[in-house]
C-alpha cells in the first residue's frame, strides 16, 4: 500500500474525538523546520574547497527569520497535549509508569536507531576509504544534529506525570516557576556556564507545559491571545535590553545564544508562538474538516519522524555527492541575489533527494502498540531512556566520528543498546 492510499484509509477512519490540530500543528512544524534547515545551511564550494557558510552568521538580517522558523516550542507544546492525554489515558487502564513510557520511547528511539546505524556503517566504510576525519567529523555532525532535540524531549517525555501532577495542584503557577527558574538560570549562566544546562529543563518543560493546560482544557481563545500579548511584550523587552540576541537558534561564532543553552527569551517566545497557535484553532479546525487537507495532515503524521531524521543526511550526502565533481551546483555566493532566486530550485532538488529516504525508512514510524500485559520496572525504562538521551547527545555534539573503526563506538552502542532492550522489553 502506498504512503498516500494509507493516509487516505487512515483518515477516513479518524474518530470525530481526535484533536485534528495537533497533528496539524506538528506536521507544519516539522515541514517549517525542513526548510528553515535547507535555508540556513549554505555552502559554498570553489577550486574544490567546501566553505560551510551559515547564513544566519553570513547574512545577519536573516536572524530576524528565525522567529518563523524556530517552531521547536511548537513539538514540545504538541508534545505536552500528547503526552499529557497519553498519560491520563495509560492510567484509567491501570498501566504503570514503566510500561507507558517504554511506549513512548519506542516511537522516538526505534526510527533513530535507523539513522545511527546507517551512520555507524558510513563512518566505518568511509573511515576505511581514508576520509578526512575532520569531514567526517562535520558531515556526520551536520546530518545527525536533529537528535539533539529528540534528547531533550525524551527526557521530558519522562516528566510527564510530575508535569502533569504539577498543573493539577499549582495551574498557572506551574508554568510562572519553571519561567522563575530560567530567568535565575540565565543570570547565574554568566559567572557559572554549566549551570545553563538546566535551562534544557525548566524552558522546554515551560512549554510543554502549556500542551498540558491546552489538553486540559484551560487555554484557548481570549485567553490565548492575552497569553500571547503578555509573552510578546516580555520578549521584546528582553531581546531590546541587549542581554539576549535576536535570533532564536544558535549563530555560528556568536557569543550569546538563546538556545544552546535555552533561555528564559526563547521560553517567552515558544510561548507566545503557541499560544497565538492556539487561539487559531477553532478556525483551523474547521480548515481540518475537508477530507483533503486532513489526508494530506495524516500523510506527513505518518512519515514525520523520518523526515525530520533523514532530511539533512539527504543534503550532506548530496553536497559531498556535489564535491566529487568538482562543486557543480554550489558556484553562487550565499546571500547574493542570484543565490536567493536559485532558492526555489534548492528546495525542490533537497526534496527530491529526501523522498528515497522516506520510501525505505517510513516503516520505522510505524509503530505497533505495547501488547497487553507487559510490565515495565519504571526504574529499568528510565535507565533505558538515560542510555539513549546520552548517546544521542554524544553524537549531536560531535558527529559519528571517533576512534575505534572510525565512529563514536560508545554512542552508537548506547543508542542501539537502548533499542535493543526496548524491544526485548515490549515483547516480554
Amino acid at each position: 500500500m502506498t504512503a498516500l492510499a494509507h493516509a487516505r484509509r487512515v483518515a477516513a477512519a479518524t474518530p470525530d474525538t481526535r484533536n485534528r490540530y495537533v497533528d496539524f500543528l506538528r506536521a507544519v512544524s516539522i515541514l517549517a523546520v525542513v526548510v528553515g534547515h535547507w535555508l540556513i545551511a549554505a555552502p559554498y564550494i570553489a577550486n574544490g574547497e567546501i566553505d560551510g557558510i551559515n547564513l544566519l552568521a553570513h547574512s545577519p538580517w536573516t536572524q530576524w527569520l528565525t522567529w518563523v522558523f524556530q517552531v521547536m516550542p511548537v513539538f514540545f507544546m504538541v508534545g505536552g497535549y500528547s503526552n499529557a492525554a497519553s498519560w491520563r489515558a495509560s492510567a484509567v487502564k491501570g498501566h504503570d509508569y514503566g510500561t507507558w513510557l517504554t511506549g513512548r520511547l519506542r516511537r522516538l528511539l526505534v526510527p533513530t536507531a535507523a539513522l545511527v546505524a546507517v551512520w555507524a556503517v558510513l563512518g566505518i566504510g568511509l573511515t576505511a576509504a581514508n576520509l578526512d576525519p575532520q569531514l567526517l567529523r562535520i558531515g556526520s555532525q551536520s546530518a545527525v544534529i536533529p537528535v539533539w532535540f529528540l534528547a531533550v524531549y525524551v527526557a521530558i517525555v519522562a516528566l510527564t506525570p510530575v508535569l502533569s501532577a504539577a498543573w493539577g495542584r499549582w495551574d498557572w503557577a506551574s508554568i510562572a516557576a519553571l519561567a522563575g527558574a530560567a530567568l535565575v538560570v540565565d543570570l547565574l549562566t554568566a559567572s557559572h556556564g554549566w549551570v545553563g544546562l538546566l535551562n534544557f529543563g525548566f524552558v522546554w518543560a515551560g512549554v510543554s507545559q502549556l500542551g498540558t493546560a491546552w489538553q486540559r482544557g484551560r487555554i484557548g481563545g481570549r485567553s490565548a491571545l492575552l497569553l500571547a500579548a503578555i509573552t510578546t511584550s516580555i520578549v521584546i523587552v528582553l531581546v531590546s535590553s541587549g542581554s539576549y540576541p535576536i535570533s532564536m537558534v544558535g549563530v555560528p561564532g556568536a557569543v550569546e545564544t538563546n538556545n544552546s543553552p535555552p533561555t528564559l527569551a526563547l521560553m517567552m517566545f515558544g510561548l507566545a508562538q503557541t499560544s497565538l497557535l492556539l487561539a487559531m484553532a477553532p478556525a483551523a479546525r474547521r480548515m481540518l474538516d475537508r477530507a483533503r487537507v486532513w489526508t494530506m495532515t495524516v500523510l506527513v503524521n505518518g512519515m514525520i519522524m523520518t523526515l525530520y531524521l533523514w532530511h539533512l543526511t539527504a543534503m550532506v550526502l548530496l553536497i559531498g555527492a556535489s564535491m566529487l565533481v568538482g562543486g557543480v551546483g554550489f558556484e553562487i555566493m550565499p546571500g547574493t541575489g542570484t543565490w536567493w532566486m536559485t532558492r526555489p530550485v534548492w528546495l525542490v532538488v533537497m526534496a527530491v533527494a529526501t523522498v528515497p529516504f522516506l520510501l525505505i525508512f517510513r516503516r520505522f514510524d510505524r509503530m505497533d502498540p505495547m501488547p497487553d500485559g507487559i510490565v515495565v520496572r519504571p526504574v529499568v525504562a528510565l535507565a533505558v531512556m538515560a542510555a539513549g538521551c546520552l548517546g544521542m547527545a554524544l553524537l549531536a555534539g560531535g558527529g559519528i566520528g571517533g576512534p575505534f573503526f572510525g565512529i563514536n563506538i560508545v554512542a552508537v552502542l548506547l543508542v542501539l543498546g537502548a533499542v535493543g532492550a526496548l524491544r526485548r522489553l515490549s515483547h516480554g
